[in-house]
């Protein structure tokens, strides 16, 4: 006799819920999502002050594991939530109840015949399974951005937000209360680490797994599970300081997607710079990323060029190395098409940026690196869903398949196709005297 796997027979049951949950939605109006969304947000507001308390004690257990090297101190900050912090991310879910539905539009019209008109309709993928680290924020982000897109979710969190985001689902759960229309089981929140491994296998359920976390979660999730996956392994994102660059301009920028925020995916992580202007921005650059506390590990001609400046020199790992924390590799370069080769050789495919007043070689670098994200003259931190107006984002995909870079309610739907007839049939399209189709393009 065999004991039964209390993991598994869990999940399958959330999975089952969510599934039923997701053919609801498809049928849910907009106006009801979007009333749905801003109660949630109003809801939210409600309980900022058992969000917030939920939050200080996941800091306080997680102090303790940063301290033990059990969990990264990039993890722990992007735990802390706060009053401002908590204010934007209701903001961001009222943003999302305002933007356009992504459903149920009409992406292309053909008469096939008179009487047989094929339309092509976008809907929603169904289940999202999205498994994350730290952050609660993504709670909201994910949850409003399934319900507009008319997706169930599925969230599994860290265990190092885990009263944070049961505090978070509670609220989003209580809301959804109001709407018969939109079941509560639309959106779930798993919270054990072995039921990742039964989530993943649940793929007659599961639609799409969104990972969002380290290297190492992306790449196992990757390796274990028959459902699509969508996301990016890594962030190893790059500023190239082109030989005709404002120098200034240039200081400024590496600055901010260095220290903004060093723990997100964008923030860069190597910085090349043309040998024709190295020896003019460097000083200043380097005063200015050691003065923020930036570690950095150079090349062999930049640390010539910053003699008596605490600085390592790099090693051929620094070039694959996304740090996530205040380290920055500094490399220079002969020639553009040096710095696109390094770039397409040792990046992720995340985002990319070019600082350079001539526009003809901004314009090459933008054509031929291979990232989600090409930028010209701006930080890497630009690559956000809410920055890009999508409201939110699920995640940054580096995949060229369905959806890339920042996935907001677009990357939620796919489509399907109506096909309106009047008894039609396809013998009448073949054999002797077969009728031909009209294929006719029309208006949506």
């Amino acid at each position: 006799m065999t004991t039964p796997n209390l993991a598994t027979d869990e999940v399958s049951k959330i999975a089952k819920e969510s599934k039923i949950a997701s053919r609801r939605l498809l049928v849910a109006n907009t106006s009801v999502k979007n009333q749905a969304l801003l109660a949630i947000a109003q809801e939210l507001e409600k309980r900022q002050d058992e969000i917030l308390a939920a939050n200080e004690l996941d800091q306080k257990e997680a102090s303790s594991l940063v301290a033990s090297g059990k969990i990264a101190k990039s993890l722990f900050d992007r735990l802390k939530l706060d009053k401002v912090k908590l204010a934007g991310m209701i903001e961001g879910v009222r943003t999302v109840a305002a933007l356009d539905d992504p459903t149920g539009k009409i992406l292309a019209r053909t008469l096939m015949d008179d009487g047989l008109e094929l339309e092509k309709v976008s809907c929603p993928l169904g289940v999202l399974l999205v498994i994350f680290e730290s952050r609660p924020d993504a709670v909201t982000q994910i949850s409003a951005l399934a319900l507009k897109s008319g997706n169930a979710v599925i969230l599994k969190g860290g265990r190092e937000a885990a009263n944070s985001n049961l505090a978070l689902v509670k609220a989003i759960k209580v809301a959804l209360e109001k709407f018969p229309e939109i079941p509560t089981s639309s959106v779930n929140l798993v919270t054990e680490r072995e039921q990742i491994n039964a989530l993943l296998a649940l793929d007659s359920y599961v639609d799409l797994v969104i990972p969002r976390g380290s290297n190492e979660l992306v790449r196992y999730i990757q390796n274990n599970t028959r459902i699509p996956v969508l996301g990016h392994a890594e962030g190893l994102c790059h500023i190239y300081i082109d030989k005709d660059a404002d120098i200034e301009k240039a200081i400024s920028i590496v600055n901010d997607a260095k220290t903004q925020y060093p723990s997100a995916c964008n923030s860069v992580e190597t910085v090349l710079i043309h040998k024709d202007i190295a020896r003019d921005i460097l000083p200043k650059l380097a005063d200015q990323l050691l003065a923020a506390n930036v570690e950095l590990r150079v090349c062999l001609l930049t640390k010539e060029l910053l003699k008596g400046l605490e600085i390592k020199e790099a090693s051929l790992e620094d070039w694959k190395t996304e740090y996530c924390n205040l380290v920055l590799s500094i490399k220079i370069v002969n020639t553009l098409d040096e710095a696109i080769d390094h770039i397409n050789n040792f990046g992720s495919s995340h985002t990319d940026s070019i600082i350079s007043e001539n526009k003809q070689t901004a314009e090459m670098f933008l054509n031929s690196v291979d990232s989600a994200g090409v930028y010209h003259n701006a930080s890497t931190r630009f690559a956000d869903g809410f920055r890009y107006g999508f409201g939110a984002e699920v995640g940054i995909s580096t995949s060229k398949l369905h959806a890339r870079g920042p996935v907001g309610l677009e990357g939620l739907v796919s489509y399907k196709y109506k096909l309106y007839g009047s008894g039609q049939i396809v013998a009448t399209y073949s054999g002797v005297n077969a009728r031909e189709f009209k294929h006719k393009i029309l208006q949506k």
